[in-house]
């Protein structure tokens, strides 16, 4: 079996998981303990967000490690309406969020919030000056991706900022980084970012762990209590080894970032020429998009068709987010951008990664060669 669904987990660097066992075997003590074996897990703890600040190029103190970024997004979000409910109740999103973001902030209408969400265009951009028309005095939180999950669009986000910041300068602004770090440069202070997303199993890290970036000055009501951990905003005792490990794959995937863009991006430009000159197919991203994401519809076959006819044939792609893609509901994303209700129901998510190469590319294209030839039939028998 090839691989191709990075945008929903990545196979851990040899050297993550040799960090995170020797850690598991080693360090085992709480770090609230007082003794000896605490205070040695306490340092550890300490290096592993001292290197993760390095990563983003931010304050150590401005760091809060977190699970993952389902639980980053609900802390930023919840976190900072529930924090500013006194200066308005008003937040500003997309309509092609990730589900941890877009249902955080349905959550929140359900509690008297009022929640804009913009639309984008036909290549799943926002326009920051329609985002600046959005913004209000009450307007206490804007929270925008980097990258799509699904389709790789990347957002300006130095003009949104600047946007957002002439608008309201109170207004925090939160930031989705899952699918940029580590593939695309990491600019907090450019993009005039207060809170900034990441999980750890999307740059080759262990799962259960992420990054919070929160920078200085803000303040968040916590949404866990039992316990002072991470400054009192996330109450439990630490999971040392995957933040020690999420801390070393976080440098490997700092480090590599422009090999990425090179190497996946070739992959990526062979694989949009490819799918341009193949009848049936149609495509919803675009060059100027991440590197290592590929959205393809094939209209008049649901997507879980195409997806398990690539499956016969050794290929493992996906649809929509990881976290949707067990639901029969056309695409939410593809919709906002436009796309038909057949596009969006028919579409699958090829997600690439520095593990694959050329020849795992030369097989994808002859899978779905063949899995299009052998499904043309029961999709035009399907459009009548």
């Amino acid at each position: 079996m090839i691989y191709w669904d990075h945008a929903a987990s990545t196979p851990p660097y040899d050297e993550v998981i040799q960090t995170m066992a020797e850690v598991m075997k080693k360090h085992y003590g709480n770090p609230s303990s007082i003794h000896s074996m605490g205070e040695d897990a306490a340092k550890l703890i300490k290096r592993a967000r001292e290197v993760c600040a390095s990563s983003l190029n931010v304050k150590p103190s401005e760091v809060i490690l977190t699970s993952g970024a389902t639980e980053g997004n609900n802390m930023a979000i919840k976190g900072a309406a529930l924090q500013y409910e006194s200066r308005g109740k008003h937040i500003i999103t997309t309509r092609i969020e990730h589900p941890s973001v877009y249902d955080s902030c349905l959550a929140l209408e359900k509690q008297g919030y009022e929640v804009t969400f913009l639309p984008v265009d036909g290549k799943g951009m926002v326009d920051p000056s329609e985002l600046a028309s959005a913004v209000r005095k009450d307007t206490i939180l804007v929270s925008i991706m980097h990258v799509n999950n699904e389709t790789g669009a990347v957002q300006p986000l130095a003009e949104i900022g600047h946007a957002l910041k002439q608008a309201n300068p109170l207004t925090v602004f939160h930031i989705d980084g899952v699918q940029g770090f580590g593939k695309l440069p990491v600019r907090l202070d450019e993009w005039k970012a207060d809170l900034y997303t990441l999980s750890a199993h999307k740059i080759r890290g262990p799962k259960g762990t992420g990054v919070l970036y929160k920078r200085e000055g803000i303040m968040l009501h916590p949404l866990l209590s039992g316990g002072k951990q991470e400054s009192g905003l996330r109450a439990g005792t630490e999971n040392i080894p995957g933040f020690v490990a999420m801390s070393k794959a976080m440098r490997m995937a700092a480090e590599q970032t422009d090999a990425f863009m090179k190497e996946v991006g070739a992959l990526k430009a062979g694989l949009l020429a490819w799918i341009r000159n193949t009848p049936g197919l149609e495509l919803n991203s675009f060059e100027e998009g991440a590197a290592h994401i590929v959205n393809v519809s094939f209209p008049g076959m649901k997507a879980e068709v195409l997806l398990h006819t690539l499956e016969e044939h050794g290929m493992l792609v996906s649809t929509k987010s990881a976290c949707s893609s067990k639901t029969s509901e056309p695409s939410r994303v593809l919709l906002a951008m436009g796309r038909s209700v057949d596009a969006a129901s028919s579409a699958i998510r090829i997600s690439m990664g520095m593990t694959n190469t050329q020849q795992d590319l030369n097989k994808l294209q002859m899978a779905l060669e063949a899995a299009v030839s052998r499904l043309q039939p029961l999709r035009q028998e399907g459009m009548k």
